[in-house]
Formats: structure tokens, C-alpha cells, sequence
């Protein structure tokens, strides 16, 4: 068994958190895109369904707006993980 510098684990561990911090950022962001998508799509459903019952009824087109009017999500962390975080050496 051969013995691990600390330092050299301690700064893999570092980059893997890094790594899964901008993972969980990036999937922050999609989320509401997502959700958005998925409500989209059932809404689009619907009238797909009530053309086949009731026959074909006229078609409006819904704007879609060009910017997103959701604001960009802040990093939810608990109090003082900061604090406790960095206490190596």
C-alpha cells in the first residue's frame, strides 16, 4: 500500500469540486429552459388533440419573446460553508 501525498488529493478534490460547482451552475441555468420546454409542449398538445376530436379549427401563432425574462439564478450555498471550507494548512 503506498501512501497518498495529502496535498496532491487535497487539490484533486479541489478540482473535482470546482468541476461539480460549474456542473450544478450549468444545470441551474437549464432547469427553467427545460420546464418552459416541457409546458410548451404540453400546451401544444392540446390543440393537437382537440383538432383530431372536434375537426380542424383556425391557427394563431404565440410570440415568442427573444430574451429570456427569468433572471439568471444565484448560487444557493449555506451560511458560512466558507468559513468551514477553506481550514487546510
Amino acid at each position: 500500500m503506498t501512501m497518498k501525498n495529502v496535498y496532491e488529493v487535497l487539490r484533486q478534490k479541489e478540482m473535482e469540486l470546482t468541476r461539480l460547482e460549474k456542473e450544478v451552475e450549468a444545470l441551474r441555468l437549464v432547469a427553467p429552459l427545460l420546464s418552459e420546454e416541457k409546458e410548451s409542449m404540453s400546451e401544444m398538445g392540446k390543440p393537437a388533440l382537440a383538432t383530431a376530436v372536434n375537426g380542424p379549427q383556425s391557427t394563431s401563432r404565440i410570440p415568442v419573446p427573444s430574451s429570456p425574462s427569468i433572471p439568471a439564478p444565484q448560487p444557493v450555498r449555506a451560511a458560512g460553508w466558507e468559513d468551514t471550507a477553506k481550514r487546510w494548512p
